[in-house]
């Protein structure tokens, strides 16, 4: 597949989401849902997104919608990637479009300020993508879930797999924000429990989408780490395995990537992409589970294009959506809110619960090793985590998370 196969894809799926925004409302008794995510912010995951949530859509209306036959209409808006506009937007689709939840999103900070809404509101909220850990524990509340695994427990994957090299001396490099800080405290703590004579050497913090990446690779490479734990992502990877690369600061050094096998983020980079690094992402050409597959060969078909991880993040919302609203009979916030909890569903990655403690799925992720294969990245020597098995116990919950 090449890049102009990707962009072509992506063009493909900004015309159906400027369709869908278009759309005239379906019938009266259709169940509408809302969905925002940062389009014109970070098009390359959330196009595919859209696309995967449009997807299952239909795929839940043609076996007859929900409720005994209403149909499942989307309502579609852009955050722009602002916290601000997302609540204003909110707002808007729950008095003015009669939506039953809100569900979507990418950047954590966004994902934060929609689950205080929420809470303030009493609208449910179910965060598709943001990572941030606050958003079920420090600050989650009854009227907020969140489907994709959290930085803290994808931080704790590559941490399982940091204690096997070896390495001691380590450094990070992640985004000032909400999801780079948490994502490097997590990796901290729970690399350092594992192996407790390890030093952190150095930690860069670059401002989102603005980094200088040759400055931060002289950087790193000054504080002489074995090892570096890397969280930028979208284009901040891309200037940063680039200038990282052309200094030589990887060579000889343990790489660690969160999200960094994301095609995504990789695809971008063609024969540039790195090599070698423990990351976590999404190996869409290599899942040969009946579930998976049939998922794969359902978006090809509709799409003339393959998955990302935002579609799978997508088509899952969805799928997890349409569940609570049959296990609740009803479109009742308050009767959705207790039918999420424990929820269980079968997805293209296999069964998921969403947890009644703290409200976190146990969507899993991928993890395993870059490599460059017909001048495209790839993962290779991949397994799939459980996300069950990277949570904090209930007790942990508890002590994190405020009392209803």
């Amino acid at each position: 597949m090449t890049i102009r196969t990707i962009f072509t894809g992506l063009a493909l799926g900004a015309a159906l989401l400027t369709a869908a925004i278009a759309a005239p409302s379906h019938a009266a008794d259709s169940v509408k849902i809302g969905d925002m995510n940062s389009y014109t912010r970070l098009p390359a995951f959330t196009v595919p997104y859209k696309m995967g949530l449009d997807l299952a859509v239909e795929h839940i209306n043609a076996k007859g919608g929900v409720l005994g036959g209403r149909m499942i209409e989307v309502v579609s808006r852009d955050d722009l990637g602002k916290p601000d506009e997302a609540v204003k937007i909110a707002e808007e689709m729950f008095s003015r479009d009669g939506v039953v939840l809100v569900s979507g999103n990418l950047f954590s900070h966004v994902g934060l300020a929609l689950a205080s809404y929420a809470k303030q509101k009493k609208k449910l909220y179910l965060a598709s993508e943001p990572l941030a850990d606050a958003l079920v524990w420090e600050k989650g509340n009854r009227y907020t879930f969140r489907l994709r695994p959290s930085t803290y427990m994808q931080a704790a994957m590559l941490a399982e797999e940091a204690a096997k090299t070896g390495a001691k001396r380590w450094a990070t490099i992640a985004p000032n924000y909400a999801y780079g800080k948490e994502a490097v405290a997590a990796f901290k703590q729970v690399l350092t429990k594992l192996v407790p004579d390890v030093e952190f050497v150095a930690e860069q913090w670059p401002a989102l989408f603005k980094i200088d990446g040759a400055a931060e690779a002289q950087a790193l490479a000054a504080a002489n780490p074995e090892a570096i734990y890397n969280v930028t992502f979208g284009s901040d990877l891309a200037k940063f395995a680039r200038e990282g690369s052309l200094r030589n600061l990887f060579d000889g050094k343990t790489m660690l990537g969160l999200l960094g096998g994301e095609p995504e983020y990789l695809d971008p980079l063609k024969d540039e992409a790195p090599e070698g690094w423990i990351v976590t992402g999404y190996p869409w050409y290599a899942i040969e589970t009946p579930e998976h597959t049939a998922f794969k060969e359902a978006y090809e078909k509709r799409y003339g294009d393959y998955p990302r991880n935002g579609s799978l993040v997508g088509y899952n919302t969805m799928l997890s959506i349409a569940a609570a609203i049959e296990k609740a009979g009803s479109t009742e916030t308050e009767a959705l809110v207790e039918a999420f909890k424990g929820l269980k569903l079968a997805t293209p990655v296999g069964e998921i619960t969403y947890r009644a403690i703290d409200h976190q799925s146990t969507m899993g992720a991928f993890v395993g090793k870059t490599a460059v294969k017909d001048g495209k990245g790839i993962m290779v020597d991949w397994t799939y985590r459980d996300g069950a098995d990277y949570l904090p116990s209930d007790d942990e919950v508890r002590a994190l998370r405020p009392a209803e």
